[in-house]
């Protein structure tokens, strides 16, 4: 005769792993549809796009806003926390660090002033700067400067690698009389939107400079993945 487990024995209890595993993805998921909805989501649309019902929307919510991870605004939809900045930040070293090798490089190779610059709150903000060490003159450029992702090139770059375009950007004048930059946008890192470039107080010839950007965001590209 077969032996039924009682209430709370090894034998009655389901496997969690699969449930656990399920509520951490649509959490993830949830976080991500968030980021891309400059408007923020309402539930009902969340719970649409998750293909899940509201009230399992609302489990989710209740988590990740308790975390700070997630928050809800006086009109009801739902937004980024604090919590993702923190993150972000505490991740930052580990991005520049990443990326210090190919910017040196860079740096080296054009003369110019290298730069990796990130999207944070829908702008275009220095995360490393090199500066190159043989020539008498260059660019200074401030980690943690900020910028519209519409003018120079390192945001232009950013708009570009948006709708899938690798080419180098080029610009003039834009964020400072008299400086140029070209930038490439870097892609293939999940959650990350980013251009690597380069600064300078002379024009700088595209067909040349062009490439090594390019060469040295798909460089940082592979490092980061």
């Amino acid at each position: 005769m077969e032996k039924t487990a009682a209430p709370g024995e090894p034998g009655n209890q389901a496997p969690a792993g699969g449930e656990t595993a399920q509520t951490l993805d649509r959490g993830l998921r949830l976080l991500h549809l968030v980021a891309d909805a400059s408007a923020g989501l309402t539930v009902t649309e969340a719970a649409h796009r998750l293909g899940i019902g509201r009230a399992a929307v609302y489990r989710l919510v209740g988590a990740l806003t308790g975390h700070g991870m997630l928050r809800r605004g006086g009109d009801g939809r739902l937004r980024l926390g604090v919590g993702v900045l923190h993150l972000a930040r505490r991740a930052q070293p580990l991005l520049a660090e990443g990326a210090l090798p190919a910017l040196r490089r860079l740096a080296e190779q054009t003369g110019a002033t290298a730069h990796l610059t990130v999207v944070e709150g829908g702008e275009g903000v220095a995360l490393a700067v090199v500066e190159p060490s043989w020539t008498s003159f260059h660019v200074a450029y401030r980690p943690g400067t900020r910028h519209p992702l519409e003018r120079g090139a390192a945001g232009r770059a950013v708009l570009a690698g948006r709708a899938g375009h690798a080419a180098p950007v080029s610009t003039a004048g834009e964020l400072q009389t008299g400086a140029y930059g070209v930038a490439a946008p870097v892609l293939g890192v999940p959650g990350l939107e980013a251009s690597v470039g380069v600064i300078s107080l002379a024009p700088l010839p595209v067909d040349t400079v062009g490439p090594q950007v390019t060469t040295a965001a798909r460089t940082i590209a592979a490092a980061l993945s």
